[in-house]
């Protein structure tokens, strides 16, 4: 992805092509004094990148520094795949602490546990990388092109653990630069700018947008769009709400993304249902927007419509089904033939058979939902990543939904099955600190029910 100013910035734009192994002796043949004559051309232009910054971290006046850093961008974004491989591991090797000055400065500081010493310390554990990445910044698009560096990197950390020196940094530098005090909150509707809106088509995770006409029925008076803005990428949204304005508290989602539903008067609400959260840039993953968002629309919305007393969402459940697929592999004889049988058949399963399966059936899933939903790990929490989220927020597990969702999306992560979370600001506090300090999960007594008797 090469970025100008005034650039639409696609920070999802496609790397399809594949790593190949590196020399990686040939690689550092000259790793301070630039490319030698026998260098593959491949890795001159990683050399000529790795100098550029080297000369960036030099520089102290901001105009020269702002177009070094410019410069440093503009042969990042000329890079192969290949190249970006071989300049992430040139950020490992030669732009991590000083080992030696770490363990002296440890050591003064043991010794005499003063301000300065601690300074220093502090100077010699952070890595000239986080600096590199702070000057880069300066550059035109350089928030933009640094997030989606990260995104990069991100795809490699598998095969390459060790890169994950570089992904903390990354993470420690977001956290600030995207801190709440620095984000907008928008309403999106109808009249915002059509490149945002294509962005809501293009990032939509949860239930895909099925082009403008759909978009704009989820935008009409009886709907509402929120998202997060950074003033460095105005034009990006970094994570987008949408909500419905109900009578009740909805338990299916499709009659809230049909296109042909009538508009209901959102005078008369009463719910505002939280259906769809999703979030837009994978290279802030780990940075979160989600907490403050819900709960300043839900203090905007009570604000806008005093009708409104319910704020709940209408979720789904991930990774219910593949949690089912383990315990059939882990303990085959645990369920019941009919759900073993409809586990197995996985993706052929359709919206029909789970709505004839027998009563029976039926209350033995929704059973195992419920207690897949309520019970924690150690050190995890819930099981559910959706649950982790919205349980973390405050939220309390209201009521489960059969046949909630029955897109093939949705039978594929829970068999059609959907969850209420509900917000009652009241509570938010206290549940949010049960979960936190004991992992101990808020939940209806009507959910609690379905959990059955302990086995």
């Amino acid at each position: 992805m090469r970025v100008t100013a005034g650039d639409a910035i696609d920070l999802r734009a496609p790397y399809n092509q594949r790593p190949v192994p590196l020399d990686l002796s040939r690689l550092f043949r000259a790793p301070h004094g630039g490319a030698g004559r026998g260098t593959p051309a491949r890795h001159r232009e990683v050399d000529r990148t790795i100098e550029l910054c080297r000369a960036l971290l030099t520089e102290r006046g901001e105009v020269s520094g702002a177009r070094v850093a410019g410069e440093v961008l503009a042969a990042y974004q000329g890079l192969t795949e290949p190249q970006v491989e071989a300049f992430f591991d040139r950020l490992v090797t030669e732009f991590s602490v000083n080992r030696q000055q770490v363990h002296q400065a440890a050591a003064a500081y043991q010794q005499e546990p003063s301000a300065a010493n601690l300074i220093a310390l502090q100077e010699a554990v952070e890595p000239p990388r986080q600096e590199l990445f702070r000057r880069c910044n300066m550059g035109t698009a350089g928030t933009a092109i640094l997030v989606d560096m990260r995104r990069r990197l991100l795809r490699s950390l598998h095969d390459h653990p060790e890169r994950a020196e570089i992904d903390f940094d990354f993470t420690h530098l977001f956290r600030s630069w995207f801190n709440r005090g620095f984000l907008t909150l928008a309403r999106i509707d109808w009249q915002t700018s059509a490149v945002v809106l294509e962005r809501l088509i293009q990032y939509e995770a949860v239930h895909q947008i099925q082009g403008w006409r759909d978009l704009r029925r989820r935008l009409e008076s009886d709907r509402r769009c929120y998202a997060y803005f950074h003033p460095a990428l105005p034009q990006e949204p970094l994570i987008f709400i949408e909500v419905a304005l109900t009578r009740e508290m909805s338990a299916p989602v499709q009659p809230l993304i049909d296109p042909e539903s009538p508009i209901d008067d959102p005078a008369r609400a009463t719910c505002a249902i939280f259906y769809s959260i999703t979030n837009c840039q994978r290279g802030l993953r780990g940075v979160s927007f989600g907490n403050v968002l819900i709960k300043q629309v839900v203090d905007d919305l009570g604000k806008e419509f005093p009708r409104i007393k319910t704020f709940a969402t209408l979720s789904p459940v991930p990774g219910f089904r593949a949690w089912l697929m383990e315990r059939t592999t882990a303990a085959p004889g645990s369920m019941s033939p009919a759900l073993a049988s409809l586990v197995e058949r996985g993706d052929a399963v359709t919206a029909a058979d789970v709505a004839a399966a027998p009563r029976s059936l039926r209350d033995e899933m929704m059973e195992r939902c419920a207690r897949y939903l309520i019970s924690t790990v150690d050190g995890v929490g819930a099981q559910d990543p959706v649950a982790r989220f919205h349980l973390a927020n405050g939220a309390r597990l209201e009521r489960l939904n059969w046949l909630g969702d029955t897109s093939p999306t949705g039978l594929h992560r829970s068999f059609g099955l959907t969850v209420n979370y509900l917000y009652r600001l009241a509570d938010l506090e206290r549940n949010h600190d049960a979960y936190a300090n004991r992992f101990r999960v808020a939940a209806s007594r009507a959910f609690q029910q379905l959990t059955g008797p302990r086995r």
